[in-house]
């Protein structure tokens, strides 16, 4: 199973998750004027596979997902449409929020 970086922030009232592929840290993508930054300082938590992300991406208010293994099982799994992942320098990015 593909390896992912998990970060997860919590306050008083609600879940951050931040995944992405572990090969995609640190790296920055660009397309036209959009510019996509994998930071260290904010995806980068514990390694882990896709199975224990989703659990934790199930549990989360909000979430930050890179990379073609992390957000096509997200999409899998229905927690993010198809149609909300944009594709920058060819690498898929979604965001999730549930209210």
């Amino acid at each position: 199973m593909n390896q992912v970086y998990l970060r997860v922030f919590k306050d008083a009232k609600y879940t951050l998750v931040a995944a992405c592929d572990s090969e995609l840290l640190g790296a920055t993508f660009r397309e036209g004027k959009l510019r996509l930054e994998v930071k260290v300082d904010f995806y980068r938590g514990v390694s882990t596979n896709i199975h224990d992300a989703l659990q934790a991406i199930g549990a989360a208010d909000i979430a930050n997902l890179v990379g073609e293994g992390i957000v096509e099982a997200a999409v899998q799994k229905g927690f993010v449409s198809p149609s909300a992942i944009v594709h920058i320098g060819g690498v898929p990015h979604v965001q999730m929020v549930r209210m």
